[in-house]
């Protein structure tokens, strides 16, 4: 080894001994006849002194040494003592004085300091993407998902499942998003996909009798991206066979209480809790609910019925909704022009025609539609709303369904402006009973609401032909702070119920073969009932890390654009790649 030691380890019970660290020069200072270099590696900063006074060869070296240069020391521990110690470091006690000194390698001044106060822009960091892994923060970040990934490891492997790899490069299937294609030079013009789950493997794995499965598996989606989406990605993948669904969530339940034990030392109460799908579409208006904080969305329809609004009475007559959160102390905190403005722009963005408020003024309502409403009316609202003096009323006037969207992003918005919760906290819980299918009316069909092989609940056989719209699927997700952190399901494991499924989705047998023909065939050959879960890996880190931007927590991420900056991908490739594969490009002007 080129050291005996890492920056990271050494203390006052070292003092005397010798050693040699490597590192990078992380600091340089000129004290006049001293010379102290910040050495840094994953582990930690030591502080080493050259004595200038001292003419060698060593200490010529050490005054050309800059930033980000790689470095070999070797000298001898001695304390700082109890004037010159550094309680922000761990070593802070000691510093090593250096007897000799090897330049590993020159540095180019770098285009930013990678411990430097200001953090550059986010485009340069990933360009200069090595240098910014350097970072403390982002070094964290990385043995974070280590210790996650070694927990959820040791946990499966207790209970006796096996890690089991499936292909990367399969067939094109529809699972809710685009494909991304690889396309074949032996078999001309056809193409692989990769996998955007393992969804289809894991379940064939069961037929086949591997009735514990899990995988730390890659993920692939040409999708639109944002915060907290990659287009490839890292998922905690889990199948079980003979097994209910009570199983599934209780397993789930294990996991999360052994990696928060695991990683923050703290005890996770279990079972969490379990929400029904419309119960949180009611009182959250979304299906992902942050739970750290309360401020429910509250239905005021029947109360403003009759009234003198104009818009809330005409909204209800035509079988809309008026729901609305109740702000505390929110009435001094928005200013009329930030909710005519902001606010109103924000519920727009999710199909909201507008944004009604008051603000509760001695037990009554301040508003300039106040007037529209009686004494009885205004009290009836601030009651049904927990109002009192100085909180904030917000509604949105509309369909049940903009009303959800548009009230479930203003109440994430307000949260986070009035710091109503602790990033650091994990509030999970699990929501159940998810429709089995959602109405297309652009195309006058029925989606899948999850995936097409999802279990349907026993009581809701009888809506197939009546109303499917009613049938709740044998599915779950995991919600935590206000993130879709884990999905999965009860399987159909019979061929004559899926068809039934596909028949409702309108994917007639001859179509259902040739896109899903080897699952079928697999699941004609005694399958066992089973079900699953995924959990994201990278969503997961970014939440425990109480970070926002998932790229903070992968190695070497792709930007919102989908481009590595670092690499320069993707690429135009030569011509005779092109010529092998039997493509050609086609760019409309």
């Amino acid at each position: 080894m080129l050291r005996t030691a890492t920056c990271g380890e050494l203390r006052a019970d070292h003092v005397g001994q010798t050693v040699t660290l490597c590192g990078w020069a992380d600091k340089y200072r000129d004290h006049g006849g001293v010379v102290f270099i910040d050495l840094r590696d994953r582990y930690g900063i030591t502080q080493i002194a050259f004595r200038m006074e001292e003419s060698s060869e060593t200490q010529k070296l050490a005054s050309g040494i800059r930033h980000e240069d790689v470095i070999q020391i070797t000298g001898e521990i001695v304390s700082r003592g109890d004037e010159n110690k550094n309680p922000k470091l761990s070593t802070g006690d000691v510093e090593l004085r250096a007897s000799e000194l090897k330049i590993l390698n020159k540095s180019k001044t770098p285009p930013f300091e990678p411990r430097g106060e200001s953090l550059a822009n986010e485009e340069l960091r990933l360009q200069y993407r090595f240098i910014d892994l350097r970072r403390n923060a982002l070094q964290e970040m990385m043995v974070l998902r280590h210790k996650m990934t070694q927990s959820v490891r040791n946990y499966f492997d207790e209970l006796g499942f096996l890690d089991i790899e499936t292909p990367i490069m399969g067939r094109s299937s529809p699972e809710g998003a685009r494909d991304y294609l690889v396309p074949s030079r032996v078999h001309e013009g056809t193409f692989y996909a990769l996998p955007q789950s393992p969804q289809l493997f894991k379940q064939i794995l069961m037929v086949a009798g591997y009735d514990r499965y899990y995988q730390i598996a890659r993920c692939f989606r040409d999708e639109d991206l944002r915060a907290d989406r990659q287009p490839e990605f890292t998922q905690i993948d889990i199948e079980m066979s003979f097994v209910e669904q009570e199983d599934i969530l209780s397993t789930i339940d294990g996991l999360l209480k052994r990696m928060v034990k695991d990683i923050r030392g703290e005890n996770l109460p279990t079972p969490l809790p379990r929400y029904t799908h419309a119960d949180v579409m009611e009182r959250y208006g979304t299906d992902k609910p942050d739970l750290r904080f309360g401020m429910e969305l509250i239905d005021i329809s029947d109360l403003v019925e009759a009234s003198g609004f104009g818009v809330f009475k005409n909204t209800v007559g035509n079988g809309g909704k008026v729901r609305g959160l109740c702000v505390k102390g929110g009435a001094e905190k928005y200013s009329r022009r930030i909710l005519d403005n902001d606010l109103k722009n924000l519920v727009g963005e999710y199909g909201a025609k507008g944004l009604a408020y008051f603000k509760v003024a001695n037990g009554g309502l301040d508003s300039s539609i106040a007037k529209f409403f009686n004494e009885d009316e205004q009290a009836a609202i601030v009651e049904r709303m927990g109002g009192e003096d100085g909180d904030l009323l917000v509604y949105v006037a509309d369909s049940y369904d903009v009303s959800c969207a548009s009230l479930a992003a203003l109440r994430n918005h307000i949260a986070k402006d009035m710091e109503l919760y602790d990033p650091k906290e994990l509030s999970c819980a699990w929501v159940v009973e998810f429709p089995l299918v959602t109405r297309n009316e652009e195309e006058d069909r029925w989606d899948a609401e999850h995936h097409p092989f999802c279990a349907v609940h026993p009581d809701d056989a009888e809506y197939f032909e009546s109303d499917p719209s009613k049938i709740r699927a044998l599915s779950y997700d995991l919600v935590c702070n206000g993130y879709e952190a884990a999905s999965g399901s009860i399987r159909i494991h019979d061929p004559e119920t899926q068809q039934k499924i596909f028949d409702l989705l309108n994917i007639d047998p001859e179509e259902a073969e040739l896109r899903f023909g080897f699952l079928l065939q697999a699941l004609r050959y005694g399958a066992p009932p089973h079900g699953g879960i995924a959990l994201g890996l990278d969503r997961w880190v970014m939440m425990f890390a109480a970070s926002d931007n998932i790229r903070d927590v992968i190695a070497f991420p792709k930007t919102q654009k989908a481009s590595d900056l670092m690499m320069g991908a993707p690429s135009i490739v030569d011509d005779r790649q092109l010529r092998d594969l039997s493509i050609k490009i086609d760019i409309p002007e």
